[in-house]
């Protein structure tokens, strides 16, 4: 009987286990990189870029075929209008592979905490795709445009917004982890980053417009969009972007330029930022203050007579990049303050933490006093390197 015991747990032990019984294989999906959700009257409009497969995964180059399926429905709700897809979609949506979500601006204006909420409570659905907000036209005119390099314009967009943000910086790509917890916060309201579409719509979804060297139509990042909680208030050009970049300690890299004493332009790249956001109480009332450390390198000079091998012409270089940003982050928290009366950068959160028991008072109507609040901002510019070369050859042209 004891040798027999091991061998009937076994068996028993058996029947505890599961198969795949949710399995679906891949050709029986349509795989989403690309949404775009729009809303017309009370209806939701539902827009799904879909990979092309048979086209992706072609060995014998390109059948002229366009890489990826765009598939749109309505519906009254999120959920329902996913699910029509159906009737003209030979495949059930697949969303784990979502790399790009577009609302549209109509949309955004509404709210989008209803679709953030279908979103979440998607079991298939991660959390590793960027949100954006289309400008000057509807989420589905996006996701049809073709783009150029990348086959499928969602990978693109997704690529495009990384880079951006790392390079150059008035983007940023928002997860929707970030976006809901933006949101839902008394100290912070969120920001996404626009696209446009430069061109026609209907240039843009044909192959042709890949078959040139300069495509008649193309997507670009501009601006980012001002929330307030789940409603679009307004939007930030690209110089105001980079500065909330600025201020958050986003930037990774970017580009600006000073103008010399004697004409031209001194261009400095920025290597390494660190930001400090914070706000206390003085004398009572809440101040907000900003301090950037910034180093940066000399990229570009067209100066007339700028001697860099003089340590007061990097100072000088210095001083103005500080006066130039400072300006420039002023001025977007004003009007912040003033054109959307919206704390976007989180002075809030930063009372919350350094003086707890005083952001009780204000956590009710923080916009309001956030309105009011007088801000600091102080930027300390150290220029490295000026490249290989000291002073410019144009120096020596007369």
């Amino acid at each position: 009987m004891k040798r027999k015991t091991p061998i009937i747990l076994f068996f028993s032990s058996l029947i505890l286990l599961t198969g795949c019984w949710n399995k679906r294989e891949l050709n029986e999906l349509s795989i989403l990189l690309g949404l775009g959700i729009d809303k017309e009257k009370d209806q939701y409009i539902i827009t799904a870029q879909v990979v092309n497969p048979s086209e992706i995964a072609s060995k014998k180059g390109s059948s002229g075929k366009a890489p990826v399926v765009v598939f749109q429905s309505k519906g009254e709700t999120i959920f329902e209008a996913v699910r029509k897809i159906t009737t003209v979609a030979p495949r059930k949506l697949y969303f784990a592979h979502l790399r790009i979500l577009v609302f549209g601006e109509e949309l955004a204006k509404e709210g989008i905490g209803e679709a953030i909420d279908a979103l979440l409570r998607d079991s298939e659905v991660r959390n590793d795709f960027y949100i954006t907000v289309s400008k000057n036209s509807r989420a589905a005119d996006v996701l049809k445009v073709l783009t150029p390099l990348e086959k499928i314009p969602a990978n693109s967009l997704f690529a495009s917004l990384e880079v951006s943000a790392k390079s150059w910086s008035p983007t940023e790509g928002v997860t929707i982890n970030q976006l809901v917890s933006n949101m839902v916060s008394d100290g912070i309201n969120p920001i996404l980053t626009g696209i446009e579409i430069k061109g026609k719509v209907k240039d843009g979804e044909m192959n042709k417009n890949l078959q040139q060297s300069k495509p008649k139509t193309n997507l670009e990042y501009k601006g980012m969009a001002v929330f307030k909680h789940d409603k679009l208030i307004g939007w930030l050009n690209e110089k105001e972007s980079r500065a909330v970049n600025f201020a958050l300690g986003k930037v990774k890299s970017s580009v600006g330029y000073v103008k010399c004493p004697h004409g031209g332009k001194a261009v400095i790249e920025i290597v390494r930022t660190k930001s400090k956001l914070n706000a206390k109480m003085v004398k009572g009332e809440p101040q907000g203050s900003v301090e950037i450390k910034i180093q940066g390198n000399v990229a570009e000079i067209e100066c007339n007579g700028l001697d860099l091998t003089n340590p007061a012409s990097i100072t000088y270089l210095e001083k103005e990049s500080e006066n130039v940003l400072t300006r420039i982050i002023k001025s977007t928290i004003q009007h912040s303050q003033k054109e959307y009366q919206t704390d976007i950068f989180g002075f809030g959160e930063a009372l919350s933490r350094s003086e707890p028991d005083d952001w009780k008072r204000y956590k009710k109507d923080w916009d309001q006093t956030f309105l009011q609040m007088p801000v600091t901002v102080k930027i300390n510019m150290k220029i490295r390197q000026t490249g290989t070369i000291n002073n410019s050859p144009l120096n020596k042209m007369k």
